[in-house]
């Protein structure tokens, strides 16, 4: 089991989130204590420098980049943002 940390600006974008859709992706990112690592819609991403980048996609509308921390045992929520803008900011570099 893993602890889940979550960044300040991915906390303020959770706050601006409508109750429902908050509670929504609070239940995915609750998930990641459970099983952080990649398959099904959790994925590593390939960057070339440490630390390691994974991504959650929830309900095709938003995209979570976390990080683990084993030694800490420790999941950290870096960045939240919505599925259009991952792809302009990380998949079509």
């Amino acid at each position: 089991m893993f602890t889940v940390l979550i960044e300040k600006k991915a906390r303020e974008f959770l706050k601006r989130l409508p109750p429902k859709t908050r509670r929504i992706v609070v239940e995915k990112i609750q998930d990641l204590a459970e099983d952080p690592f990649p398959g099904g819609n959790k994925e590593k991403l390939e960057y070339p420098h440490p630390p390691t980048v994974y991504r959650l996609h929830i309900s095709r509308s938003f995209t979570v980049f976390y990080i683990i921390e084993h030694e800490e045992n420790t999941v950290k929520i870096e960045k939240i943002v919505t599925i259009e803008r991952a792809h302009k900011e990380y998949s079509r570099r």
